[in-house]
């Protein structure tokens, strides 16, 4: 049962990855057969999502490199506060 479930969760998910037909020739070449909706109005949509793009790939960088690596070794630092024995 859970498979069956399973499987036609991934089945409705892959179908609804792709674009309909008539949002396909409304694409441009690019994008056709991606996404639903509008296409973009103009060049400044590609920059657009361009410039977000590359500030969300260096947010995930930084984010998981200081995760990994805070150095937060000031000993004046508020997280020492919790470790403090009086």
């Amino acid at each position: 049962m859970k498979k069956s479930i399973l499987i036609l969760f991934f089945l409705t998910f892959y179908i609804a990855t792709y674009a309909c037909e008539v949002c396909e020739r409304n694409q441009p070449k690019v994008l056709r057969g991606i996404v639903h909706g509008a296409g973009p109005e103009s060049n400044w949509d590609y920059v657009s999502i361009g410039i977000t793009a590359i500030i969300a790939v260096f947010t995930l960088i930084y984010s998981i490199k200081w995760l990994i690596k805070p150095n937060e070794n000031n000993a004046d630092h508020i997280k020492y506060s919790i470790f403090k024995i009086d």
